[in-house]
């Protein structure tokens, strides 16, 4: 790991109405590492990732990644960090239902204009067979089960090696084999690949592969 952090959070607060979600929240990361974040139902884990990818604004703070500061990017340019650095994992998966498989998973790499089509369809079967859908790259989103789902939402998060990925519970919709099987795959991304890793789930055990583990409170980050 390097001696600077990837990911700096300072003070970093979001509120809705007058009603505090979280405050104060005050961690670094760095590259190479994978941190779980943990906490109570509604304390606003979502919303941090949120915050940090540029989805949202958060009312006071800054978020830096990669020595640019996020919560002063523009709309345009907020776009491009998380096309070109960010990988992130959504809950509710965000496929698109008129690709297939792999050109969903692909799609990373399109946007990046990253070798030829043949080249970014190998690189997506790759991800593909390392999360154990090697055969459904033919298939549309509509013909697979939220498991599935939930694992062409992670490959495609991994495909083009993003220097930060968010995962909002990558194993929530997995069976324990299936799950084991993608905390692997993410936690070898970040440790061969240098890339940082903030992990938000409910599960003991996907804590447990973390190199350490927070939690969040609506006053701040405690350790896990």
């Amino acid at each position: 790991m390097g001696t600077e952090p990837l990911l700096q959070v300072r003070g970093l607060t979001r509120r809705y109405g007058d009603t505090p979600v979280f405050a104060d929240v005050d961690f670094d990361l760095a590259a190479g590492e994978v941190l779980a974040l943990v906490g109570e139902s509604g304390v606003g884990k979502s919303t941090l990732l949120n915050c940090l990818a540029g989805l949202d604004r958060p009312d006071s703070g800054t978020v830096r990644l990669d020595g640019l500061s996020v919560t002063d990017l523009s709309e345009r340019d907020s776009a491009a960090l998380r096309r070109d650095r960010l990988g992130f994992v959504f809950q509710a998966f965000h496929v698109l239902p008129q690709l297939s498989v792999l050109d969903n998973v692909a799609l990373p790499l399109r946007l990046q204009r990253r070798g030829t089509l043949a080249e970014m369809h190998a690189r997506a079967g790759e991800l593909l067979t390392a999360v154990g859908l090697g055969a459904l790259g033919a298939r549309r989103p509509r013909e697979l089960s939220g498991g599935q789902l939930q694992r062409v939402a992670i490959a495609r998060a991994l495909v083009h090696r993003p220097r930060l990925l968010l995962a909002d519970e990558p194993t929530g919709n997995l069976d324990p084999t299936t799950a084991e099987q993608v905390l692997a795959l993410l936690v070898a991304q970040a440790h061969e690949h240098g890339a940082a890793c903030l992990l938000v789930t409910h599960s003991e055990h996907a804590a447990a592969r973390a190199d350490r583990v927070l939690r969040l409170t609506p006053t701040g980050l405690v350790a896990g």
